[in-house]
């Protein structure tokens, strides 16, 4: 039976060790992402998030570009660590989400609604990270692991050639994710009453 939202959203977590395995269907991991791109809200309704779904070899695919392009511009002792880290964190997985963000949308509003300009970028962020933690909350009732990465925009570029990717789609975030190999470390929680303020 399928958790509960609050269950799933209790629950997520960031996992850095994951399998190259799936429990359900990639139409099923499909419909997840075509089932919060259809729900999320936007500002203004602009639905300005886009979605690129890489698995198998398209998944490996991401993360030898990563590797290829941080080799170029870190030292090989840092290299070395931060390959390791690829490989058993991110590239083990059993696919990885890109979400970006459709600047054509965003600049058309900003031309539409010109005494809101300066707010349509940083709205189009706040849609993107609606979508970002809808998915990973979905995953997670799926029994996937997921973590949220931000190589961008180093990769900005071999990305869009390689899948085609429209010059107006900004790379926001990549969301690594398969079945879990261990358990994610404990998750410290400031206290609510330095966060939360209630009047009544």
């Amino acid at each position: 039976m399928a958790n509960s939202f609050r269950e799933a959203m209790k629950h997520r977590r960031s996992y850095y060790s994951l399998t190259n395995s799936s429990l359900i269907s990639d139409k099923e991991i499909q419909e997840i992402i075509e089932f919060v791109v259809s729900n999320a809200p936007s500002a203004f309704n602009s639905q300005s998030t886009r979605v690129v779904l890489l698995l198998g070899d398209h998944h490996k695919k991401l993360w030898d570009i990563v590797k290829g392009v941080l080799k170029a511009k870190i030292s090989a002792d840092a290299f070395q660590k931060t390959e390791a880290k690829i490989d058993g964190s991110f590239a083990s997985g059993y696919g990885t989400i890109l979400f970006f963000e459709d600047q054509s949308v965003v600049e058309g509003l900003q031309k539409a609604f010109p005494s809101y300009s300066d707010n349509f970028p940083g709205w189009s962020v706040q849609t993107s990270a609606i979508h970002q933690f809808s998915v990973w909350s979905l995953l997670e009732d799926a029994g996937f692991g997921a973590s949220l990465q931000h190589y961008n925009p180093i990769i900005d570029d071999e990305v869009a050639k390689e899948w085609n990717v429209s010059k107006n789609w900004k790379l926001i975030a990549q969301m690594p994710f398969g079945v879990p190999a261990d358990k994610p470390g404990e998750k410290e929680v400031s206290p609510l009453k330095d966060r939360i303020l209630v009047f009544k």
